[in-house]
């Protein structure tokens, strides 16, 4: 999140991740424990979250893969992103308008508190208000009383009982009940609570969820280390863990957990460094993963500036009919083919739009995705239009987390632009996602950035709504368009997919026109396991389902 969802190695994001991570202990549609081995702790890799672990505040993937481990949602999502129920008893709507929904009676949080309607209603309360300055406070827009203005109170949300509440929208959405797996719209129990309705500031280093996995006693986050994981023995859920914990380990390169992944030293990693693209399934064999993810690569320009966004000086040749032939032409010089072939072996594919093959609803077909294909003649010719109307000066740079094995391709993409254009251009590395995310957020950069997506539910909306409408919570860039926002808000209160999805692609045509982001590539999911592990399964959106491996 921001893919985020935006992931250390992959993505923005986003989003923070969305699938299931884990499982659950033995119970009502759970499973034994008892096959697992003791001690049998598995462990993998992942990044510092950029923020405390506050489901409404996290959108990377960092923060993402811990969150859901320890909490659980209304649903969840299996391998192939189909939406499963997880807290929730039923949900139910009569005209996708006002939702019906029933907590499954009897489960608890691991400090004894109830999940019960209210540990929904008032997370989302929280995450909703203006004042708390949550990332993930998009989500909530569409629910009656939300705001970006002021302080308001989503009157949309009402108790019937104490397991039971309705959600009643602005207007239809289709897709909401499939939303309810993303960790924006996870409970929190009473005690995150103080007297105002605020998250107490100590939550966040501590969390306590209801989830398959709880941090394993005092000390369990070490900061820019690791992260321990214990199973929860009162999650009583759908998804049980096959073994005895997790153990997220906090890599400051992918090199690094790549060798402790062939010495035996890492369990499950989920991200190939690109220096081994063309040796790992070799080196791994079976235990090799390369398989399509929802997950969408990019780098963005900012689009707005001035007081409050972006600086105007930095940005200023990215404005106005100026800006758009400028990011036209830098997208035309790029040669996609050549650098997923060269620098990724073939673990990306060139994009075609702003989304990923793997969801319903993806087209190659879009009006205007030339602009996405190496063309340097015209790249050019559009440059100097550009500079017709105020000459470039200076040098274009890419800001990336240098933890992320980034270079490679940013240099690429730098020399594409600058041999093509004729102008300077490089890689801009930041020493770590969070500093990277840091910049971002508090929009600080004076560069173009590394941003992507992994997607947080399993729909064509999730790729564009978050990243691209007025507002939404992962748009970098403060993009906005009332074109773009109007058909994204048609399509998501369509009941039709197919008529949906035909919104969506005619957004995504004045997408590539305007160009908030310059696509790059839809990425495979490349990782592997080592020789003490089995069941290892990766899902739709490229996380493992850790719930699942057995040691």
């Amino acid at each position: 999140m921001n893919f985020r969802r935006l992931g250390l190695g992959a993505t923005a994001l986003a989003t923070a991740g969305v699938l299931a991570l884990a499982g659950c202990a033995s119970g009502d549609g759970g499973g034994d424990t008892s096959s697992s081995d003791s001690g049998a702790v598995i462990t993998a890799n992942g990044s510092e979250p950029q923020n405390p672990l506050v489901p409404t505040n996290t959108n990377e993937t960092g923060g993402g893969k811990i969150l859901d481990a320890i909490f659980a949602g209304l649903q969840y999502y299996e391998a192939d992103g189909t939406a499963q129920l997880d807290m929730a008893e039923s949900i139910e709507t009569e005209d996708s308008q006002t939702f019906t929904i029933k907590v499954e009676e009897g489960h608890e949080f691991t400090n004894g508190d109830p999940v019960d309607a209210d540990s929904f209603i008032n997370a989302w309360k929280f995450g909703a208000l203006l004042s708390n300055e949550q990332l993930n406070s998009y989500f909530f827009e569409d629910i009656q009383g939300f705001s970006y203005d002021a302080d308001s109170e989503l009157t949309g949300l009402q108790k019937v009982d104490d397991y039971t509440f309705t959600v009643t929208l602005n207007e239809p959405r289709s897709d909401f009940p499939l939303r309810l797996g993303y960790s924006a719209f996870y409970p929190l129990p009473a005690s995150a609570f103080d007297e105002s309705g605020k998250v107490v500031d100590t939550f966040g280093e501590n969390p306590i969820g209801n989830g398959p996995y709880m941090l394993d006693g005092e000390g369990a986050w070490q900061h820019d280390v690791q992260i321990d994981l214990a199973v929860n023995p009162d999650y009583d859920g759908p998804r049980a863990p096959q073994n005895d914990g997790l153990s997220i380990v906090f890599y400051a390169t992918q090199e690094a957990a790549y060798a402790d992944l062939l010495a035996g030293n890492l369990d499950v990693l989920d991200a190939i460094p690109d220096a081994n693209f063309a040796t790992f399934e070799d080196d791994l064999g079976e235990r090799a993963i390369n398989n399509p993810a929802a997950i969408f690569q990019s780098f963005t320009i900012p689009s707005a500036v001035g007081e409050g966004s972006w600086n105007p000086e930095a940005f200023a040749h990215f404005q106005g009919e100026e800006g758009k032939l400028r990011r036209q032409a830098l997208s035309m010089a790029i040669n996609r083919e050549e650098i997923t072939e060269v620098i990724f072996e073939g673990t990306r594919t060139p994009a075609s739009d702003f989304t990923s093959p793997t969801i319903d609803g993806w087209t190659d077909s879009l009006e205007g995705a030339e602009v996405l294909e190496y063309n340097p003649d015209e790249a050019k010719k559009l440059w100097a239009e550009a500079d017709a109307i105020s000459p470039w000066s200076g040098t274009f740079t890419i800001a990336y987390n240098a933890d992320g094995g980034h270079q490679g391709w940013v240099d690429a993409v730098a020399n594409n632009i600058k041999n093509t254009l004729g102008i300077d251009a490089a890689g801009n590395p930041i020493p770590t996602f969070a500093e990277a995310r840091t910049q971002i957020t508090e929009k600080t950069s004076t560069s173009a950035f590394r941003t992507g997506w992994q997607a947080d539910y399993p729909g064509l909306f999730n790729f564009l709504g978050p990243l691209y409408a007025t507002n939404a919570s992962s748009n970098d860039g403060d993009y906005s368009n009332p074109e773009v926002d109007a058909l994204l808000t048609e399509g998501a209160a369509t009941a039709d997919a197919d008529e949906a999805n035909a919104k969506f692609q005619q957004a995504q045509e004045i997408l590539l026109q305007d160009l908030p982001a310059i696509p790059l590539w839809y990425s495979n999911v490349t990782g592997g396991y080592g020789e003490g592990v089995e069941n290892v399964e990766f899902d739709w959106h490229s996380v493992p389902l850790y719930h699942e491996i057995t040691k």
